[in-house]
């Protein structure tokens, strides 16, 4: 049923469509206008004021011709940088950019599935439950979207995003993350004439990053220090430095523990410092915040069985699978909601070297529908 050139198609469209975060209301409006046409119920939260882009989040939601129970689906609108003047390039099956900019499959492909899959329902009035399609802004930048999406909206209490690569995995258990920021104020002075006068706070900082066990920390665990920024000439004793990382785990108490290794070796460089200044120097400033929390969903739960379900009824399999990173599901989760991950085939998010194949993304949609096609039979 899927319609592999029309989805093909539609995948273009949408790509050539600039929406980095903030900037999503031109591909929102689009996309709603296509919704309302085939009789959705169509809302824009006000997400977009709070994270200072130029819309909210879009839901669009189906009643359904089946007493089933709501069900979610999502997508983010946002793509990352380099994402404007996307030129998709189609070969032996395979859609890449021209090597200048992203593809933005990353989750474009995600939005031409879900378009593709509701087109299908309706022109073949094939049965289905209550759906309510969540299409987020500002994910790529902390899921923002999702954390200031207005939930009296969403009545479904599970779910599937889509935005991952495997289309025979679902994702059941992601990382909570914690983002870190350190602010080291030091002492400034002639680095040539008088450096014992100061203080120098990227020294500080390298010293509390030296002391710290980066990257892999154990199977559930990772850390890393992602960027400094201080100093303003080579003949100047720097008297500031930002430092910022991040903490991710499966294990509440293992996010907790790395966090407050991190914490402590910066304070203790500071306040151990020798000799300090009469004006209350070296200092840091230390913030810490709850990116998004980790989810859990067990094997026996519907969200699970659902998608395994169809996928054995496409002759294919469906593998829970452990993910490093967050999603709006992380998100949807917190809120009570269950949502699954499910893959579209991209590669290589995040970069010029981004691709997609056509027929991942109608494996995905043909995944799409048969858990739809289920759904609809549930009570």
């Amino acid at each position: 049923m899927i319609n592999k050139d029309r989805l093909a198609e539609t995948f273009k469209f949408l790509v050539k469509i600039d929406s980095v975060s903030k900037n999503e209301a031109d591909i929102s409006n689009k996309i709603r206008k296509i919704l309302e046409s085939w009789g959705a119920e169509t809302f824009t939260d006000n997400a977009g004021d709070k994270v200072g882009g130029n819309t909210g989040n879009l839901i669009a939601k189906f009643k359904g011709n089946t007493p089933a129970p709501p069900l979610l689906l999502n997508a983010h609108l946002d793509t990352v940088e380099p994402g404007r003047g996307i030129n998709p390039i189609l070969k032996d099956g395979v859609f890449t950019s021209d090597g200048t900019t992203i593809l933005g499959a990353d989750d474009k492909s995600a939005i031409a599935i879900l378009l593709e899959t509701m087109e299908v329902i309706r022109e073949n009035k094939l049965p289905h439950g209550p759906i309510e399609l969540v299409f987020t802004v500002c994910e790529e930048i902390g899921l923002a979207g999702a954390k200031n999406l207005d939930y009296s909206l969403i009545t479904a209490k599970y779910g599937y995003a889509l935005d991952a690569t495997d289309t025979e995995g679902i994702v059941t258990r992601a990382p909570g993350a914690n983002r870190l920021e350190f602010k080291i104020h030091g002492k400034d002075a002639h680095a040539g004439v008088a450096p014992e006068k100061g203080i120098n706070a990227i020294s500080l900082a390298c010293k509390a990053i030296a002391n710290l066990e980066i990257g892999r920390i154990d199977q559930e665990t990772s850390c890393n220090v992602g960027i400094i920024e201080g100093g303003i000439a080579t003949n100047i004793v720097p008297n500031f430095v930002t430092v910022k990382g991040e903490v991710r785990s499966h294990d509440e108490e293992k996010l907790d523990m790395v966090t407050n290794t991190i914490v402590s070796s910066f304070r203790e460089v500071v306040d151990n410092y020798q000799p300090a200044s009469d004006d209350d120097l070296p200092r840091a400033d230390i913030r810490v915040k709850s990116d998004f929390s980790r989810t859990y969903i067990p094997d026996d739960h519907p969200v699970v069985k659902l998608a395994r379900e169809a996928a054995a009824n496409l002759g294919r399999k469906m593998v829970s699978k452990i993910s490093g990173g967050g999603a709006d599901a992380n998100v949807f989760f917190t809120k009570g909601i269950m949502t699954g991950v499910l893959g579209t085939g991209m590669q290589d998010m995040h970069t010029v070297r981004e691709s997609v194949r056509t027929d991942d993304m109608v494996r995905t949609a043909e995944l799409v529908l048969e858990i739809i096609k289920l759904h609809s039979e549930a009570d």
